[in-house]
C-alpha cells in the first residue's frame, strides 16, 4: 500500500457503501479524509471509525445533497475556503429512481446527482486541482455505460422514463466527463480516470420503491459483491503510484478496461460538457 502522508483526499457519497470503504483504506494509508454526505448522524459515525482506526488521522465531514446545484455551489466554496489543497477528488455519490423525480432546479435527479454533481464540483474546484497539482480525479462509473446513448433533445428523460434508463445514460454522462475532463487538464499535472467497482451490496436502489426496491434487494443477495472488494478500484486509481501520469483511462478489478464505443465519442463528450456547463451557469 502507497503512503498517502499529507495528501488531502475529498470522497463523496462517504457515509456508506464504496464511499466508506475506501475512505476508511485511504485513511489507513496516511491520508487526511475529507467525507461528503448527506446524513450528519452517519458521517458523525464514520469520522468516529476512521478516528478508531487511524488514531493519527484527523479527518472532516462536509455535508451537502449533491443534486442540489447551490448545495454543490456551497459545498465547493467550503471545500476551497477551508483546505490549502485537494490531492484526489473521488467523486462516488449516486444513487438509481424508479420513480421520475425533478429537483428544484428543475433536473430530473439521476441526472442532478450522477452527472451534475461530478460536473459542476470538479469545475468549481478547477483551480483548487490545478494548484495541487500533481493531483487526481477518479470518477466512479459503472460497466452499465454499455449500451446506452444520450439524446440531447432530452437529457432529462422526460419522455419514456425509467430507472434503469436514467441510470445507465448518467453512467455514460460519467465516462465522457472523464474522458473531456482529461483532454482539458491535459499538461497540467492534474488526471482524470474512471472506474466500476462492480455489481456490490451497497444501499444503491434504496431509493426506488416497490417491486423495483425488491427485485434490487434479490439481485444483491444473488450477484453482489462485498463492497471492501468493489472498493478496491476505487482506492487503486487514487492512490497507485504507477497511474501518476496515466490520464483518460477506465479501470475495472484494477486493470484497463475498453469503453463502449458511444463512450469514446469526442465530439459527444464536448456537446455534454457545453450542455452541462449551460445547465449550470458556467457558460
Amino acid at each position: 500500500m502507497a503512503s498517502l502522508a499529507g495528501k488531502t483526499i475529498v470522497v463523496t457519497g462517504a457515509t456508506g457503501g464504496l464511499g466508506l470503504q475506501a475512505a476508511l483504506a485511504l485513511s489507513a494509508m496516511g491520508a487526511r479524509l475529507v467525507l461528503v454526505g448527506r446524513d450528519r448522524a452517519r458521517g458523525e459515525g464514520v469520522l468516529a471509525r476512521i478516528r478508531q482506526q487511524s488514531p493519527a488521522a484527523a479527518p472532516e465531514a462536509v455535508y451537502a445533497d449533491l443534486s442540489r446545484l447551490g448545495e454543490v455551489r456551497q459545498l465547493a466554496r467550503t471545500l476551497a475556503e477551508k483546505f490549502d489543497r485537494i490531492d484526489v477528488l473521488l467523486n462516488n455519490a449516486g444513487a438509481i429512481f424508479n420513480i421520475r423525480e425533478v429537483t428544484e432546479d428543475g433536473l430530473e435527479r439521476t441526472f442532478a446527482l450522477n452527472h451534475m454533481g461530478y460536473f459542476l464540483l470538479t469545475s468549481l474546484l478547477w483551480d483548487k486541482l490545478l494548484s495541487s497539482a500533481p493531483a487526481r480525479i477518479v470518477n466512479v462509473a459503472s460497466e452499465a455505460h454499455r449500451g446506452a446513448r444520450l439524446d440531447f433533445a432530452d437529457l432529462q428523460t422526460s419522455q419514456r422514463y425509467g430507472g434503469w434508463k436514467a441510470y445507465r445514460r448518467s453512467k455514460l454522462c460519467n465516462m465522457l466527463f472523464t474522458r473531456e475532463l482529461a483532454s482539458r487538464l491535459s499538461g497540467t499535472g492534474v488526471t482524470a480516470n474512471c472506474v466500476h467497482p462492480r455489481f456490490c451490496a451497497t444501499g444503491i436502489g434504496g431509493n426506488t420503491t416497490g417491486w423495483y426496491r425488491r427485485g434490487v434487494r434479490l439481485l444483491k443477495r444473488l450477484f453482489a459483491i462485498p463492497t471492501e472488494q468493489g472498493a478496491r478500484t476505487l482506492i487503486y486509481a487514487a492512490s497507485a503510484p504507477e497511474l501518476g501520469d496515466t490520464s483518460g483511462a477506465y479501470f475495472i478489478d484494477c486493470r484497463p478496461a475498453t469503453p463502449s464505443p458511444e463512450a469514446q465519442d469526442d465530439q459527444t463528450a464536448r456537446r455534454l460538457w457545453r450542455e452541462s456547463a449551460r445547465i449550470a451557469g458556467l457558460d
